[in-house]
């Protein structure tokens, strides 16, 4: 399976998007609220696209809850995650069942649809940051621990992967890296004392299959942005922390990547660091020329961690069948009940 993780522009395929597929270097596609019109069109573009490919290909989608779910009409609403704690009334037992259940209703739609994972869940800390702010489970480090391993023990009982990010915290600065380089000036021990918790006390638990860094630079640990940065990717995510699943870039064409050049040497650098998989979204030209020029390989060791992400449920008439399926009957009856 390729590095390279592109998306598409519309709700078919085109005969490039066909041939760049193909591409030896990609392994994965990303579907956007642009590639959706209806459960019934989205199963198919996914089919197209495993057909198209020809070999084997990680199809995923943001599908958070609140303001980041990419598919609505004919999907079910799921609650931002920063929700679910006034929903429960601020009771950890309800709200962790409610995260619990919150996974299991996106996971089924999702995978009933042809799509592998949802980059889910959210590991920041609801501080300062904009951008961040409801997706987070909780101001607090503990609850966001407790409340993103029930979402997990959701995902994971029905057969989808978990995705944490954007490690080591996006949370605790303001700057948005779709726009900006957010830079955290903090001390490393604050770092890793409040935001760096939720991560390294999942994966100390087995909980999380894959990572996504944040697009921040926090200097007293290191210059360079997370995603492009061998010490905190190998040292501290690989070595201190232990984390032997996949590393997923952050999208490459965000503002926080252009710190290290343009998109040959982000996707160089990126990989270099330790990504596994390079996300390379909304700009078709990069895209292209990261896979004619880009200095990228095909890892065994990448690979062999990707293939793991794939779902393993095929149910053949999956979406008709869904609202059948007792798992979603009650998520979608618990959430309900409490909306």
């Amino acid at each position: 399976m390729g590095p390279v993780m592109l998306d598409v522009q519309g709700t078919s395929l085109s005969q490039e998007d066909k041939e760049i597929i193909q591409h030896p270097l990609v392994g994965g596609l990303i579907f956007f609220t642009r590639n959706y019109q209806s459960p019934e069109q989205i199963t198919q573009l996914s089919q197209q696209v495993r057909i198209a490919a020809k070999k084997s290909i990680l199809i995923a989608v943001d599908h958070e809850g609140g303001r980041v779910q990419r598919f609505r009409d004919g999907f079910s609403v799921i609650p931002a995650m920063g929700q679910l704690w006034q929903m429960a009334e601020q009771n950890l037992v309800l709200a962790k069942e409610l995260a619990k259940q919150s996974a299991i209703l996106m996971a089924l739609e999702v995978q009933a649809v042809g799509i592998d994972i949802s980059f889910a869940p959210v590991l920041d800390i609801n501080n300062i940051s904009d951008v961040i702010g409801d997706r987070a489970f909780h101001q607090q480090s503990d609850y966001v621990t407790e409340l993103a391993d029930a979402f997990i023990c959701g995902l994971h009982q029905v057969g989808m992967k978990a995705t944490g990010k954007h490690f080591p915290g996006h949370g605790s600065v303001k700057a948005d890296s779709h726009i900006d380089l957010p830079i955290d000036k903090r001390s490393t021990a604050e770092i890793f004392q409040q935001d760096l918790m939720p991560f390294k006390q999942l994966i100390a638990r087995d909980k999380v299959d894959a990572l996504m860094p944040a697009h921040v630079i926090f200097p007293d640990v290191d210059s360079q942005a997370v995603g492009f940065s061998h010490h905190w990717l190998q040292n501290i995510l690989r070595q201190q922390l232990g984390f032997n699943g996949v590393i997923f870039s952050d999208d490459l064409s965000m503002q926080g990547a252009a710190s290290v050049g343009g998109f040959i040497e982000r996707a160089e650098a990126a990989q270099s660091a330790g990504c596994d998989m390079l996300l390379l979204c909304n700009n078709r030209k990069g895209c292209i020329d990261v896979l004619d020029n880009a200095n990228i390989s095909v890892s065994l060791t990448s690979d062999q961690r990707l293939n793991n992400l794939l779902k393993t449920t095929n149910k053949t008439n999956a979406w008709p069948a869904l609202k059948q399926d007792v798992a979603w009957k009650t998520a979608s009856e618990v959430l309900n009940s409490y909306r």
